[in-house]
């Protein structure tokens, strides 16, 4: 049985190799079957991963204590190998940093090669990556390398270890950040960054598969029983929403059945009437957003 969170996770990514491989999964099937040359079914099986589709696979990395140790001598040695590509690599991650790495970068950047197992030209377009995403948030400076190792962690379990995979993955990448964006526009939010609560929000209800016009009269009633943008009070509008399976405005209008007790809008409460659970429920979601 697929399940319909499945379904709106892979409609999101709008990978259609995915899909179809995921489809092929849940009959039973092997992945044979897609029919999808070697590095064409590696990349639809690398995207199932980050969506946390693919429940055979667990993290293969550990970034903690466990991983290797690596020495000056280590990097030193791999410097002085010919042939190796770690010499280049070296160069071209510092150009793209704009500075030298030190020795404990050096580690760092070891580390990816030998212990993750990512090639150089993966690691390379990881950094960039990492560098246009810092730059997309407004950092104002430059990732730093342990930044940039825990996203190689990331990479690395997902098995995005080709130029293939990983352009697959940016792909993905930006349809997510177009999608924040109009979610953004919807909600009127512009000239700042999302803090990494409010990107976890848009990002379910994205996964969650709401139309923008569902998202808009949330807002709008949010906005009116609130007096603003309350994060966790239109959270629960549309998890009750999603409860019920509709994800229009015009199924809203037409199938929502509202909690018991919230048929008063805050508006219209009078003076001296004791207030109603989702007035209350909502003063308190208000002091908690403060």
């Amino acid at each position: 049985m697929i399940s319909g969170q499945s379904v709106r996770k892979l409609l999101a990514a709008g990978n259609g190799d995915s899909a179809l491989l995921y489809l092929c999964r849940a009959a039973g099937f092997s992945d044979v079957a897609t029919g999808f040359p070697e590095a064409r079914l590696e990349c639809a099986a690398s995207l199932l991963r980050q969506l946390g589709l693919d429940e055979s696979q667990s993290p293969r990395f550990q970034q903690s204590a466990q991983r290797p140790e690596y020495t000056e001598a280590d990097v030193n040695r791999q410097m002085e190998l010919p042939r190796t590509g770690f010499r280049l690599l070296t160069g071209e991650v510092q150009r793209c940093l704009g500075r030298t790495l030190s020795t404990e970068e050096l580690k760092l950047l070891l580390g990816m090669t030998e212990y993750l197992g990512l090639p150089g030209e993966v690691i390379n377009v990881l950094v960039h990556y990492c560098v246009e995403r810092s730059r997309s948030r407004g950092a104002g400076r430059m990732p730093s390398m342990r930044a940039i190792e825990k996203e190689a962690y990331r990479w690395a379990d997902n098995q995005i270890d080709t130029l293939e995979k990983a352009a697959a993955f940016m792909q993905s990448e930006n349809r997510r950040n177009s999608r924040l964006g109009e979610l953004c526009a919807l909600l009127g939010i512009s000239g700042r960054r999302l803090t990494p609560v409010e990107e976890r929000y848009l990002l379910a209800w994205t996964e969650m598969g709401f139309a923008n016009d569902a998202i808009s009269l949330a807002y709008e009633k949010t906005c009116e029983n609130t007096g603003g943008l309350t994060w966790k009070y239109m959270n629960s509008i549309l998890e009750r929403w999603n409860a019920q399976g509709l994800y229009t405005a015009d199924q809203v209008r037409t199938l929502d059945r509202k909690p018991a007790g919230a048929a008063r809008k805050a508006g219209y409460q009078r003076h001296g009437d004791t207030p109603s659970p989702a007035m209350l429920d909502a003063a308190r979601q208000m002091l908690e957003e403060e």
